[in-house]
C-alpha cells in the first residue's frame, strides 16, 4: 500500500517511527545506487555511528542506562541542621542511537561521496547535533562530496548549505523539506532541491569524481519503497494530526487529499 501524500508523508516525521524510516532509506538508496555504478567503478555501501542521546523521557527501547543521583548522608542529631527549600528533580534518560549513512567508493577503496539522511538528533541541541556537525565539518575540509537530504519539518537548520544563503533565494518558492549538495570541486557553491509538502521527492544528483557523471538517485522512488515494505498503514493513524504542524493551506490540502482517500472520516 502506498503513502497517500505524493512525495513525503508528514506523519512519519514521528520520531517514534523515524528509525524505522531512515534504515529503509538509506538501505533502498544504496542498493539503488550500487546497481548504477557497479559498472562505472564505483561501489556503495553503508557506513555508522553511533550517538548516545540524552532525553527527560524513558525511551521504549531496550539497553537503557539510568543517570542516578546519590542518596543523602543521615544527618547526626547533634547538630543544628538549616532545611534547604525542595528543589525540583529531573533524571535524564541515555541511550545508543545508531545512525546509517551511504558511502560511495571508487574501486580503489577512495571514499568519494557521502549521503546523509538527517534524524531529529542532528537537529536539537545535544550530544547528537554536534556530532553531526563535526563529522560535516570534516567531510567539508576533505576532498569527499556531501549530499545532506532534510525530511524533518522540526529543529534546527542542520544542513551544510547556510541559512541566511537559503533566505536569499526567492527562487526556492515555499518548502518543507531540503536536499543540499556541495561538491568537493566547487565549494563553497551548493546545489539544492527545495520540495513542497504536494510534489515528488525529487531525482537527484549524486556527485563522484569530477571527471566523470554524476550518479543519480529517485528519492521518491526510495521513500516509496520504504513505505511499502514498513509497517506504516498499521501504524499511522491519518484520522489524527500530523506530529508536525502544517500550515493552514496545507492543513486543509492534507485533510482533503486524506479523506478523498478514505483514510480520514468525521466532521
Amino acid at each position: 500500500m502506498p503513502s497517500p501524500f505524493p512525495g513525503m508523508d508528514p506523519y512519519l516525521e514521528d520520531p517514534a517511527l523515524w528509525s524505522g524510516v531512515h534504515q529503509r532509506v538509506i538501505s533502498y538508496a544504496s542498493e539503488t545506487l550500487h546497481s548504477q555504478l557497479r559498472p562505472r567503478g564505483y561501489y556503495s555501501d553503508i557506513g555508522e555511528r553511533v550517538v548516545v542521546v540524552t532525553i527527560a523521557q524513558r525511551p521504549i527501547i531496550p539497553d537503557v542506562s539510568i543517570i542516578r543521583r546519590p542518596s543523602p548522608a543521615p544527618e547526626s542529631p547533634s547538630v543544628a541542621v538549616v532545611e534547604a527549600d525542595v528543589p525540583v528533580e529531573l533524571e535524564a534518560w541515555t541511550y545508543e542511537e545508531r545512525q546509517v549513512f551511504v558511502e560511495v567508493f571508487s574501486h580503489g577503496g577512495e571514499l568519494v561521496t557521502i549521503i546523509e539522511l538527517l534524524s531529529p538528533t542532528n537537529k536539537r541541541a545535544g550530544q547528537g547535533r554536534e556530532q553531526y556537525l563535526r563529522k560535516q565539518k570534516e567531510v567539508l575540509e576533505s576532498s569527499v562530496n556531501l549530499v545532506e537530504i532534510d525530511l524533518l519539518r522540526e529543529g534546527h537548520h542542520t544542513l551544510a548549505v547556510p541559512e541566511e544563503l537559503l533566505a536569499e533565494g526567492p527562487q526556492l518558492g515555499s518548502w518543507r523539506y531540503l536536499v543540499s549538495v556541495n561538491r568537493s570541486s566547487r565549494r563553497p557553491r551548493f546545489e539544492v532541491y527545495p520540495v513542497s509538502l504536494r510534489s515528488r521527492l525529487p531525482r537527484i544528483r549524486v556527485p563522484l569524481k569530477p571527471q566523470d557523471a554524476d550518479a543519480v538517485l529517485d528519492l521518491q522512488a526510495v521513500f516509496d519503497r520504504a513505505y511499502d515494505t514498513g509497517p506504516y498503514p498499521e501504524r499511522v493513524n491519518y484520522n489524527a494530526d500530523p506530529p508536525t504542524s502544517l500550515n493552514p493551506d496545507d492543513a486543509k490540502w492534507a485533510d482533503q487529499l486524506l479523506r478523498g482517500k478514505g483514510l480520514r472520516s468525521g466532521g
